[in-house]
């Protein structure tokens, strides 16, 4: 009679270690962008060789979770990135019409982060976003700030929903965004005077997320993204360069 059962395996170190590695980005443990630890200081905390961690991270890369970057580090990507992001990157360049549709999908989901956020933020994640609040504050006078510090301060608050799908999307969503328009979006805020306002804008979510108000946290971002959206449809009418 031929036998149902198969000899079990044991499996190779290296593949443990991608198991550990995969979970902690399936759990939101480790976040889109976030540089894995060194070879070395894995292979330490995991109590392994160098050598089993670096072909760990070698089936990572060639699975798409992880990237090598030149200047050094392996970081986190996206799992959301070249099922959406790829396609979409070229259509968006001076499309002001996807770009007013992506405006909108950013209310949905980016409101949605806040309302999760006032639920699930740790104290330690709210003093980052009030750092980076302050960083806006600081600058609001010379006209604005880079649209470097608004990124971290959007992705700070969907990193605080604590919900893994969430941060991967959104991930997406803000490198489209941050790469065809942001930085043309904000010398327009500059032009018209529009950083006193946005600067109040945040200070309300973060205060919303602080007083653990989920439903005025949505409310408050919805409110900061329509300006967006605003802005994208004044686009579709005029060039962002007129």
């Amino acid at each position: 009679m031929t036998t149902l059962f198969k000899p079990i395996k044991p499996k190779k170190i290296s593949e443990e270690i991608v198991e550990q590695i995969k979970a902690l980005i399936s759990q939101g443990q480790l976040k889109p962008g976030e540089r894995v630890p060194s070879e070395r200081d894995l292979a330490a905390m995991l109590g392994v060789s160098r050598p089993s961690v670096r072909e760990a991270i070698m089936v990572l890369e060639a699975m798409g979770l992880v990237e090598s970057r030149q200047g050094g580090g392996t970081y986190v990507r996206s799992l959301t990135e070249h099922s959406i992001a790829d396609p979409l990157t070229g259509m968006m360049a001076n499309n002001t019409r996807l770009l007013h549709d992506l405006s909108e999908v950013r209310i949905g989901l980016e409101s949605w982060s806040a309302y999760l956020a006032a639920q699930n933020a740790t104290d330690e994640e709210i003093a980052e976003m009030s750092g980076l609040l302050e960083e806006m504050r600081r600058l609001a006078p010379t006209g604005g700030w880079p649209a470097d510090v608004d990124t971290r301060f959007h992705y700070a608050i969907t990193s605080a929903s604590h919900n893994t799908i969430q941060v991967h999307v959104l991930n997406t969503i803000h490198s489209l965004f941050k790469a065809t328009i942001e930085v043309a979006l904000f010398e327009f805020y500059r032009r018209e005077g529009y950083a006193q306002i946005l600067l109040a804008q945040h200070e309300a979510i973060i205060s919303a997320i602080s007083a653990r108000d989920p439903d005025l946290a949505r409310q408050k971002m919805i409110d900061h993204l329509s300006i967006v959206k605003q802005k994208m449809s004044e686009f579709l009418i005029k060039p962002a360069n007129a």
